[in-house]
């Protein structure tokens, strides 16, 4: 028991430290688990040679995923997994191949994170499993590699904002349009090396597959990890597992560096202009813009929930794609795969003519699946827009929910997807 009352992030980062936590202290933490990816494991791998390392701290504790380039795209790409897959057999450690998905969308939907756990990636979007109220953060290269190492990192405790989710969204608003408007509040660094904490009304009627959508996008407004508390919603995910973890909570009194409310209830769909995920309009007030591409995929719209949305929303209007766009397909991981073609999601999609491609990260980050055209504008479940974020730095990127993404694909241009009939 603490001299005084903290965060979830500090309860955590104390807990892995075997001390008493506070913003701002500097602390080295026992880590409970170690994605690297195929984008970032053979740089932390040659890292670790040079640090001398001969065996991995804890096999049992480190998973690389085969999703960036999935399926590779060249010689160089297919080496960086012939590496990944000898260090890992040199090792013992446990190699999720290409088409099994995302890593830290595995890392939740295989119970593998979990509360009360400290979880590092060599990906940005690794906060995502803070949705499991577990503290999860996107690390370099370098220091996967130390993790692999030692089993332990350092951190700087980051202070932590409290996100107070009031209200009920109305109908037609998604997840993805809570979390850009979150984005938008904050600022593209306005949460920067902070923790989010989840909190209010609103909260705990997010599903789980909501809450990793908001935990991922929140580094996009900079923070460090982004949390929610342990309750109903994650003891009904956690039960497929037998594994409960260990529940963390706030402490009543707990400081924050400051509270942000949002009024969910009135909220309206939205879509993020290029080139930034913090450049949010109302879509019904969007400039009248034309789409080529629309990419329905990632680990912020490539789960089954997000397809059935957007399912609902191109049968509503028809089921015809307008003519020039092009309908991409990416789940996140095969499991998302397997309930799609269980509950015939992807022949329906598959008959519109969207394009299915092998599940990962896909057209996203540019280094696999479909690659826009040059001047292309694409319509985008994805959580980044940067300029040639897909691939192509001449194509412009929008970003908005997975309905809403459908809703252009039946009319060829940015559209509220509560307009289609």
């Amino acid at each position: 028991m603490t001299a005084f009352p903290q965060t979830i992030s500090e309860k955590i980062l104390s807990a892995k430290s075997g001390g008493s936590a506070r913003a701002g202290d500097v602390v080295v933490c026992d880590v409970d688990l170690v994605l690297g990816t195929d984008a970032s494991a053979p740089m932390a791998i040659g890292y670790f040679e040079r640090m001398g390392g001969t065996r991995v701290h804890d096999a049992s504790r480190i998973v690389f995923a085969l999703d960036h380039y999935s399926p590779s795209s060249s010689p160089s790409t297919k080496g960086f997994h012939e590496q990944v897959r000898a260090f890992a057999g040199a090792h013992g450690v446990r190699v999720y191949e290409v088409g099994e998905g995302i890593s830290h969308q595995i890392a939740v939907e295989r119970g593998l994170a979990r509360p009360g756990m400290l979880v590092v990636g060599a990906d940005s979007h690794t906060v995502t499993c803070g949705a499991v109220n577990a503290f999860a953060t996107g690390v370099g290269s370098s220091d996967l590699a130390a993790a692999m190492l030692t089993g332990q990192l350092w951190f700087r405790v980051p202070d932590t904002i409290r996100v107070v989710l009031d209200g009920d969204r109305a109908p037609g608003v998604a997840a993805k349009d809570v979390a850009l408007a979150i984005v938008a509040a904050l600022g593209s660094d306005g949460a920067e090396y902070h923790a989010l904490e989840f909190a209010g009304s609103g909260a705990r009627s997010f599903s789980l597959d909501d809450r990793l959508v908001l935990s991922n996008l929140a580094v996009e407004a900079g923070a460090k990890a982004a949390v929610w508390d342990a309750d109903n919603v994650l003891e009904v995910h956690l039960a497929r597992f037998g594994k409960r973890g260990e529940p963390v909570f706030a402490d009543r009194g707990a400081r924050y560096a400051r509270e942000v409310v949002l009024d969910v209830a009135s909220l309206q769909p939205t879509v993020a202009l290029p080139h930034s995920p913090e450049n949010v309009l109302p879509i019904a007030q969007a400039p009248d813009t034309p789409i080529h591409m629309v990419f329905l995929g990632t680990c912020t719209g490539g789960r089954a929930a997000d397809y059935h949305e957007a399912l609902e929303v191109l049968e509503r209007g028809g089921g015809r794609l307008a003519a020039g766009v092009q309908l991409v397909v990416t789940p996140a991981s095969s499991e998302v795969e397997r309930q799609l073609v269980a509950d015939g999601t992807l022949v329906k999609l598959a008959r519109m003519g969207a394009t299915i491609t092998v599940p990962g990260c896909g057209a996203c980050c540019g280094t696999s699946g479909v690659i826009p055209g040059d001047g292309m504008n694409v319509l985008s479940t994805a959580n980044r827009n940067f300029k040639a974020r897909m691939g192509n730095a001449t194509a412009s990127i929008y970003l908005a929910s997975p309905a809403a993404c459908a809703a252009a694909a039946l009319t060829g241009r940015i559209t509220d997807p509560r307009s289609i009939p």
